[in-house]
């Protein structure tokens, strides 16, 4: 048997030398102590909020760990981290995991029928918040809207809630912007009650809980959207995300000690967690906000001197572009930035070729279930290949393009994205059927997904076989629209298609059934149905456009959506 033939002809990928790499891992906790070790006065985190260094950052980390201790969170507990991207949010993950509980990353735009969800799914034993309230956020009024119960309940420390049992307190911070609403509602544990638990556990008492921790024990539940009604939750251990941080960043992208990384993604996404945790592996800094804002992005990139740019998402970059501060913003800092431009219009890519020449650019490929990223290009690659590919596997993870029949596909042909590496996931928590079907017994992660390899070992993506829309980078599982969209009373049977959409890639929108005549007009039941959504499921999942549909198009035993997708485009006079 060849090598090739084997799976392991790796001839064509980056110049990376596997004879001289290092399996490295260690826990969450200790990565960060590893770089407080290292580098004590160095700056760990910079917000609009303010700056941590390292030293400050462990002892805000040790200290809400001896809190979680006292409030009787242990070894595999499951505590929800419910917070804007910031400081807050980094030190609760740490300190979640110094003390061995599992961080479960809940997105800051669910509504309250996804939080109650998320909850009870993942077995909360308690949620970590804070009293932000603005325009668009207010996590304790959603968390008192999913749980009705909350404001009954006689002691905050120890709640139990009908629509989550496992849930035993939810600890709300004070937000750091001052914006909170400075008062604790009834069911929740204050900060200041939370500071003063920690005063009953000793530091050495978290240490001795860390050094119980194993790497593969899990670290961290994000949820992801599938083909389901409800996001599935993806076991991460230890190994898997910190492995995965230090291969990407010490190897493929080289990250230096005075490496200034920025995301203004959110923290929950498992993109934004990749950077920080880099920036981390190496005792640099780490620069982010807790909502994207294009002119503060800009700012950030010149005022703190930005060496790499994690930016996914296409509409940051166009925003970023439009603004005012655009052509006058120096970018001479930026080494690397990873965007995957293949998808983007070819407009975005050449404004970063004009603005910043000297900056290397990368393309991505990959997932939550395989920790973030599978493909990526690095520094000695042609340069032109970040604006068009998406990169060749990280090593110690291998990729296949497969048939339907599970056969390997030649060079250039399209097919499904299989995946084997330390970097996946255990599978999807309590779910054994969705895990079997994802991963089979060899240990390949069916992705669903279509694409091809080149002469040159780079990946392209093609779409999905899957039943998912790709809304402005967010993943959004069509029959969890559906299913909402089916409990409205009028509604028999809702789908949900993807249009194309210049700023977002693809946006939602559905076609329902009825159960008899609507007695309103078309548009205002469309205003109606859009309305109820809304207030059930995050913004970015909303249909923009639902038609009432009275024969579906078929074909021997399903329906077409296709066909009703071309049909909307053609009313629309979209073009792809």
């Amino acid at each position: 048997m060849t090598d090739k033939e084997a799976g392991w002809d790796y001839s064509t990928t980056l110049s990376e030398d596997p004879a001289r790499v290092r399996i490295v891992a260690t826990t969450l906790g200790d990565l960060l102590l590893s770089a407080y070790d290292r580098a004590p006065d160095k700056e760990a985190l910079v917000f609009p909020e303010g700056r941590k260094t390292y030293a400050e950052l462990v002892e805000a980390v040790l200290h809400k760990a001896r809190a979680l201790l006292a409030l009787g969170v242990g070894p595999g507990d499951h505590v929800g981290v419910l917070l804007p991207s910031g400081i807050a949010f980094v030190e609760t993950l740490f300190a979640n995991a110094m003390v061995g509980a599992v961080s479960v990353l809940m997105n800051a735009r669910y509504k309250a029928p996804e939080m109650a969800y998320v909850a009870d799914n993942a077995d909360l034993v308690a949620i970590v918040t804070d009293d932000t309230r603005t325009q668009h956020v207010n996590f304790t009024g959603r968390l008192a809207e999913a749980f009705p119960d909350l404001a009954q309940q006689a002691d905050p420390a120890a709640l139990a809630l009908a629509d989550a049992p496992a849930l035993r307190r939810i600890v709300v911070l004070r937000s750091s912007d001052g914006a909170g609403a400075a008062t604790t509602a009834p069911g929740f544990l204050g900060h200041d009650a939370f500071d003063a638990a920690a005063a009953a556990i000793s530091v050495n008492t978290v240490h001795h809980r860390r050094l119980c921790v194993r790497l593969r024990d899990t670290a961290m539940i994000l949820y992801t959207s599938g083909t389901s009604a409800n996001p599935k939750g993806c076991l991460l251990s230890h190994e898997a995300i910190v492995r995965e941080t230090i291969n990407l960043t010490a190897n493929r992208w080289a990250f230096q000690p005075d490496e200034r990384a920025w995301s203004p993604m959110p923290l929950f996404h498992i993109a934004a967690m990749l950077a920080m945790l880099g920036a981390v592996n190496v005792a640099g800094t780490f620069i982010g906000q807790p909502h994207f804002d294009p002119g503060e992005s800009l700012r950030q990139i010149e005022a703190e001197k930005v060496t790499m740019m994690f930016l996914p998402f296409v509409t940051f970059h166009q925003a970023m572009i439009a603004h005012p501060d655009w052509t006058r913003t120096d970018m001479s800092s930026v080494r690397l930035q990873n965007s995957c431009f293949a998808f983007m219009p070819a407009s975005v890519g050449q404004a970063y070729r004009e603005k910043a020449p000297g900056m290397r650019q990368v393309g991505t490929f990959g997932m939550t279930e395989a920790s973030g990223i599978v493909t990526t290009g690095g520094y000695d690659m042609d340069p032109e290949m970040g604006f068009t590919r998406l990169g060749t596997p990280l090593l110690g993870v291998e990729v296949r393009i497969v048939d339907a029949d599970g056969n390997d596909l030649p060079t250039g042909e399209r097919g499904e994205v299989l995946i084997r590496g330390y970097n996946l996931f255990h599978g999807y928590h309590k779910d054994p059927v969705k895990t079997a079907e994802a991963l089979d017994r060899q240990g390949w992660y069916h992705s669903g997904d279509i694409g091809s390899l080149d002469e040159a070992g780079h990946l392209m993506f093609h779409g999905r076989f899957k039943d998912m829309l790709k809304v402005g980078g967010e993943n959004v599982a069509a029959a969890e629209v559906e299913a909402v969209l089916a409990a409205h009373p009028s509604v028999r049977l809702a789908q949900v298609v993807g249009l194309p959409d210049a700023r977002l890639a693809e946006i939602p929108a559905a076609f329902v059934e009825t159960e008899g005549p609507i007695d309103v007009s078309p548009q205002d039941f469309e205003a109606e149905l859009i309305a109820f959504v809304g207030k059930r499921i995050a913004s970015f999942k909303v249909p923009r456009h639902i038609r009432v549909i009275d024969e579906w198009p078929m074909s021997a035993s399903k329906i077409q959506k296709f066909k009703l997708r071309q049909q909307l485009i053609a009313e629309l006079d979209l073009s792809e």
